[in-house]
């Protein structure tokens, strides 16, 4: 009755064990669901490794059915070597993640409420970019920290718009991010891979995207240093990996850094936090085998 009356939340934060292997993504017919990754939101653009001509299609498969549909156009292919990745612009999409009746009637649901709120860090998408962007959320989509440091600035902020890509891996920060010149000019990060109960510490360092952190001691957890660079990371993290940038793009709104891992370790097993589309999760749990929620 719930999704009669009142919208599907966009996203959910959930728990999974990674890596997630509940959906399948391919490109025109080849399996990228290690290979992709989103490069921008205005407008929506996908990376790959892979190059599948002027008109390729993203498809979302669970269990050999499609659930997710999106329509690409090439932009262009960036060279950065030793490979080389292409983007796509998301010109249409369509999910099946619910019924015909449901599905049309929550788009409208969506579509009013994305109207009534125009907050900045919706970036002003229009309806449709949005159902586009959910769709790309079918695919579980972890969340990390990001651990930027150079002499006189330190700072840590979550992310989801990361992914491996072409052999490397890839990230997409809105370029208002405060410390973007500092990953530009030192070329290195350190992600911590977070523990799905860490959910509310990383959301409340969400504001850090524009400021960065004053105290290392002021952190609402322990760190420890890590291995190759000894910048500070989440001490209690699942994996911490530390990436040498060796690109930088803009992409619309978003900066988009293409690095190599130069070093990955596992600390601990866990259920790690993630963000999902709610139609996805609502798919789930219509089959009794909903995500957990955190």
């Amino acid at each position: 009755m719930k999704t009669l009356i009142r919208p599907v939340p966009q996203w959910s934060a959930v728990a999974i064990a990674p890596p997630q292997r509940s959906i399948s993504v391919f490109l025109s017919g080849r399996d990228v669901t290690d290979d992709h990754s989103l490069a921008s939101l205005m407008p929506l653009t996908i990376v790959s490794g892979l190059d599948a001509g002027e008109e390729a299609t993203l498809a979302f498969h669970e269990d050999g059915r499609t659930l997710g549909t999106l329509r690409l156009t090439r932009v262009k292919s960036i060279l950065a070597r030793p490979s080389s990745v292409t983007l796509y612009r998301i010109a249409e999409g369509e999910h099946h993640c619910l019924p015909w009746p449901i599905r049309n009637w929550q788009e409208w649901l969506q579509e009013r409420a994305a109207k009534r709120n125009r907050a900045e860090h919706n970036f002003r998408m229009e309806p449709a970019a949005l159902r586009h962007l959910m769709i790309c959320y079918i695919c579980p989509r972890p969340v990390v920290l990001v651990s930027v440091a150079a002499a006189g600035h330190f700072n840590i902020f979550p992310m989801d718009l990361i992914g491996a890509v072409g052999g490397g891996f890839a990230l997409a920060l809105r370029s208002s991010n405060i410390s973007i010149p500092i990953m530009r000019r030192e070329r290195r990060v350190v992600l911590s891979s977070l523990p799905a109960e860490m959910k509310s510490t990383a959301y409340a360092l969400g504001e850090h995207h524009k400021a960065p952190i004053r105290e290392l001691a002021a952190l609402p957890f322990a760190t420890r240093p890590s291995s190759l660079w000894g910048i500070a990371s989440v001490a209690d993290a699942l994996r911490t990996r530390e990436l040498a940038i060796r690109h930088v793009e803009e992409v619309g709104s978003h900066t988009l850094f293409l690095a190599d891992i130069l070093c990955d370790e596992q600390l601990a097993q866990g259920v790690q936090l993630h963000h999902v589309s709610g139609f996805y999760q609502l798919h789930r749990q219509r089959r009794g085998i909903a995500f957990p929620r955190v």
